[in-house]
């Protein structure tokens, strides 16, 4: 991928997931999402730590603890790997484009 917006998906009834990026203990994802939120089965735990950063549209990501971070273009936010979260909210009027960073 030559630019992080080069083969934008159009509005779908699932996010888009495209792997940019992937070497031992590091991945890189670029994710879309038009209105899309965690499915309601459950929490994210995973084995990774994970640095996002919403690089168009809106996000919020809340966490098991009680805790919500509201995410515009340009913010960033660490998530330590265990620490139980979803996203609860995307922009519904446009593509959110988050750039996730997951490593050990």
């Amino acid at each position: 991928m030559d630019n992080i917006f080069s083969n934008m998906p159009g509005a779908a009834d699932r996010e888009d997931f495209c792997e940019v990026l992937s070497a031992p203990n590091l991945r890189i994802e670029r994710i879309v999402s038009f209105g899309h939120t965690s499915p309601d089965s459950g929490w994210y735990d995973q084995d990774e730590n994970e640095w996002v950063v919403v690089l168009e549209g809106t996000g919020t990501i809340a966490f098991e603890d009680g805790r919500q971070k509201v995410l515009a273009k340009g913010d960033c936010l660490t998530i330590p790997a265990h620490d139980r979260h979803r996203v609860v909210r995307t922009d519904p009027d446009g593509p959110t484009v988050w750039l996730a960073v997951f490593y050990h």
